[in-house]
């Protein structure tokens, strides 16, 4: 074999092995599996830094936010790997992706790799053997802009989190975060769902009925039409009022009840109508450009149902396996030869009078647009159609890939055309509409007749869901008028008075947030999928079919960010802050001067003049009660606390030194339906007592069933003393710290809250069992119930059992038999066989394997394990993904452990970061 003289380096196994068919011999390609270094968490620092100018934030915040950097624990065997392969090398090719996040992973592997041979940066934005040859023939140097502007964000999220997190620790619940782009999007969920809560709706009614010419080629050919008007009053619709019911113009507008819309219909029962006016315009609509990310987003969500970081994941296993272009990029323009491509194939598949006589120029309305070079298109100077690669591709691939074929075509097609007609006709009202008669009835209608498809033979663009999961048509339907000319005589039938009223701003779809987003011009389109992931792996946001609904943790977040941190969440702010990060990337703002102002202010004292550290250290008092808590009305309130959110009410009365009525919110509630109806039914069945099922024979004890926040329960009702009230609060809470406990259980999951009885209850009650002693050890094995499932326990081992049922009927030598089987780890149970075999992992060498763990299926080679998404199955799952989970997890390292003792051997010194490149080509 040839002596490997040039090294090329990417991020992922999948890249560098597509990329290693294109090359020869004398080429070896590896891959880093992402970045190989990052900001270390302050606790694992050195122990000789931790006290200096790194210790709070791995950043020394007073020399020119100098960051410190350690290779990731599972990253220094890569790293040992590179550099042999660097040894035997001549050249050093760096070929991470072309956007920010790719320039710095490359300079970091410089940092680490230090090599001694000419260094090339290497970059292309679509995997195929022409494009990779010239790219190797225009290789350039690395840009220390774009690194400035990666390191930067990097910096300002670690100051972000690091400083207004722990706030939100203290005043709110532990673990939570704050950062730049997460907050603001949480703050867009929860401001819908607070307009929606304030919504009041407006009741209205129409007319309409269907209407034919009584003469001409078209005669009966009937047509719907609607009441648009009244005399010289329009007829109100859901666009005329505002959200608090109100009619936005009161002047030369009717508002119709239930008895005027009859009063209409009863004064047209014999009225003879008539055309007013007919008018006839043309029809004419233009394609929507190339997918830039987060178009692409939007329209895999609407059309594909796929959440943004799906879609993102299937758009990187289309990129790096030689499908599509580069899935990062904010610009919707394409090459030229992508552009002939795509002319091309649209005159061979649909017709030469399909392609317009010249290109079609697409060009960013987003100023900061830098990510890269051109819009996500089919790979290649030859597109090839969804019907060629259905052999090689399926599922969401195939889906996704096929969507963004048809973008690319249609965006060179031509226009759509045809006409659209808009028909008025009346009659006047008789004296059965009482008060309304003499007055004019106008109905309006209107038509659309596509005359030329154009670009809808390939493609049209959707529209974001309604609240009920249903898209909207995007441009008018088909529809025809019969032909009719001012003063024709018609037909009115089917005449129907209908009730409506208005509905709220509907929630945001992680499509229609991912759009507000970006016109917002907040954050960057590549990495919206992972903020929005965020946002519901942190516990603010849920999602109910298709939108996205705001937990009350998220308002409690919103409200403290919002009082205390106004800035950091402003839309406008944020948006600047982008901006400046981008002058950074270019090259015309210096990124410690920045830096400054972001965290030490100007010297102002003002917020405007920011300053993130002085406003941390002069927040004064903050009531937690206050901010935990959202106001519903009349005296009702929701609190967020430790175990969840509850309703209170603050205008009942209790005895004094009682708390007020309480009751837990049902996961299933959002924020909108909880009306003060809805918080008093919730108050009034948390305080029911319960089902009583009987008496305890043994113990006299009343026993009942009752629900609770965590699913149906049983328990006996104790009858203890009262407190003494003249007692302080202290010794109060003491006392009732010291009486006995009630016992309690949760019902198993064969029982029912409805048909549960007393000898069903005192099973349950009866646990833990003593199932009998070991004669070995003379501990004794008890079976329980918990979190997790049926289980036995001796002293500190437990083992897993089967069913719940075995709770009660388990023996002792059935004990025995389990606790002579060799532990297979805590909560472990039997081993099952593997759902699929997935092949070979390139980094272990092990098999692949999916199987069915207690917390869902997971993915792993023996060495590692990796939990499946939430949007990946079983079924779906393909090698290269399950590769690619297994490296992500590598990289993120094993858990982090607190260190016990002192005798841990001292960390090496500090690496001081290099200075970046600052020269480009």
């Amino acid at each position: 074999m040839p002596h490997a003289r040039k090294l090329v380096i990417v991020e992922s196994p999948t890249k560098a092995r597509k990329i290693q068919g294109y090359l020869g011999d004398e080429y070896v390609v590896e891959a880093s599996v992402g970045h190989i270094r990052d900001l270390p968490q302050p606790s694992e620092l050195p122990v000789d830094m931790k006290k200096g100018p790194y210790g709070r934030f791995a950043v020394d915040v007073d020399h020119g936010f100098d960051p410190y950097y350690e290779v990731y624990a599972d990253k220094k065997a890569k790293v040992r790997e590179l550099k042999k392969a660097l040894k035997e090398s001549d050249e050093l090719y760096l070929a991470t992706d072309e956007d920010r996040e790719g320039e710095a992973i490359a300079w970091h592997l410089i940092q680490e790799l230090k090599p001694k041979v000419p260094v090339k940066r290497m970059v292309f934005h679509e995997i195929t053997r022409e494009a990779i040859h010239r790219a190797l023939e225009n290789t350039r140097e690395l840009d220390g802009d774009l690194v400035d502007a990666q390191e930067t964000r990097r910096i300002l999220d670690r100051l972000y989190g690091y400083e207004v997190s722990p706030v939100l620790w203290r005043k709110i619940r532990q673990g939570l975060s704050a950062g730049r782009v997460q907050s603001v999007a949480t703050r867009l969920v929860v401001e819908r769902e607070r307009e929606r809560m304030a919504f009041v709706a407006a009741d209205y009614w129409d007319v309409s009925g269907s209407f034919a010419p009584t003469t001409g080629d078209d005669a009966g050919q009937a047509f719907k039409a609607r009441l648009s008007g009244l005399g010289a009053e329009r007829v109100a619709s859901g666009r005329d009022f505002d959200d608090l019911g109100r009619l936005k113009v009161r002047t030369g507008v009717a508002h119709l009840d239930e008895a005027a819309a009859r009063a209409v219909v009863a004064g047209l029962a014999d009225a003879d109508f008539a055309v007013r006016s007919l008018e006839t315009k043309p029809y004419s609509r233009k394609p929507a450009a190339p997918f830039t990310t987060s178009t692409m987003q939007q329209e895999a969500g609407r059309k594909l149902r796929m959440s943004s970081r799906q879609a993102m994941r299937t758009a990187q296993a289309l990129y790096e396996n030689g499908y599509i272009t580069y899935m990062r990029t904010d610009s919707p323009s394409l090459s030229t030869e992508a552009t002939d491509a795509a002319r091309r194939q649209a005159a061979e598949l649909y017709g030469p009078e399909y392609v317009p006589g010249a290109p079609r120029l697409y060009a960013s309305k987003n100023k900061g647009a830098q990510e890269a070079h051109e819009a996500i298109r089919p790979a290649g100077d030859a597109f090839r159609t969804p019907a060629q690669v259905a052999r090689e591709i399926s599922g969401d691939q195939f889906r996704l890939y096929e969507l963004i074929w048809k973008r690319t075509v249609a965006s060179q097609m031509a226009d759509a055309k045809g006409s659209t007609a808009s028909v008025r006709l009346a009659a006047r009202l008789t004296d059965a509409a009482g008060d309304l008669a003499g007055r004019d009835a106008v109905f309006s209608a209107s038509g659309t007749v596509i005359t030329f498809r154009g670009f809808l033979a390939a493609y049209e663009e959707g529209t974001d869901v309604t609240e009920d999961g249903a898209s909207p048509p995007s441009s008018p339907r088909e529809t025809r008028l019969p032909r009719m000319a001012e003063g024709d005589a018609l037909d009115g039938t089917d005449l129907s008075a209908e009730g409506h009223a208005t509905t709220p701003p509907a929630r945001y779809t992680e499509a229609s947030l991912v759009k507000a987003l970006e016109e917002l011009g907040i954050g960057r389109p590549s990495t919206y999928a992972a903020t929005i992931s965020t946002i519901q792996d942190r516990g603010y946001v849920r999602t109910k079919g298709q939108a996205l609904v705001p937990t009350w943790l998220a308002f409690a977040v919103v409200k403290l960010l919002e009082e205390q941190f106004r800035w950091l969440v402003d839309y406008d702010f944020t948006a600047e802050m982008e901006a400046d990060l981008d002058q950074i990337a270019a090259g015309d703002r210096d990124r410690v001067a920045w830096l400054t102002r972001f965290y030490f202010g100007d010297g102002t004292g003002d917020a405007t003049g920011w300053g993130l550290r002085d406003i941390v250290q002069n927040l004064g008092e903050i009531d937690p009660v206050a901010i935990n808590s959202i106001e519903i009305g009349e005296g009702i309130r929701v609190r967020v606390g430790r175990y969840g959110p509850y309703v209170e009410d603050l205008a009942a009365e209790v005895a004094q030194g009682q708390n007020p009525p309480r009751a837990s919110i049902p996961e299933d509630v959002a924020p909108d339906e909880l009306t003060v109806a809805a918080a008093r039914e919730l108050l009034a069945a948390g305080a029911d007592d319960g089902r009583v099922l009987g008496r305890d024979p043994e113990s006299g004890n009343e026993i009942i069933a009752k629900a609770g926040r965590y699913g149906p329960y049983v328990t006996e009702v104790l009858d203890l003393p009262e407190i003494d009230p003249s007692l302080s609060a202290a010794a109060q809470k003491k006392a009732k710290a010291a009486q006995p406990k009630p016992r309690t259980g949760s019902l198993l999951k064969s029982m029912a809250l409805d048909t549960v009885t007393l000898d069903d209850a005192l099973k349950i009650l009866s646990l833990p069992r003593v199932v009998g002693t070991d004669p070995e050890s003379g501990e004794p094995i008890t079976a329980q119930n918990g979190r997790y499932g049926p289980y036995l326990k001796k002293g500190t081992d437990s083992r897993t059992i089967a069913s719940e049922e075995q709770l009660f009927s388990i023996t002792l030598d059935e004990a025995l038999k389990i606790y002579a089987e060799p532990k297979r780890g805590r909560g472990a149970r039997a081993a099952t066989p593997p759902l699929r075999e997935l092949g070979e992992d390139p980094t272990s060498g092990k098999p692949i394997v999916v199987k069915d763990g207690r917390f869902g299926a997971y993915v792993t080679d023996g060495e590692t394990n990796r939990t499946l998404p939430r949007d990946v199955t079983p079924e779906s799952i393909t090698a290269e993904r399950a590769v690619e989970l297994l490296a992500e997890k590598r990289a993120a390292g094993p858990a982090k452990k607190r260190r016990t003792t002192s005798t841990a051997k001292k960390p090496a010194a500090k690496k001081p970061a290099a200075k970046k490149p600052t020269t480009k080509k």
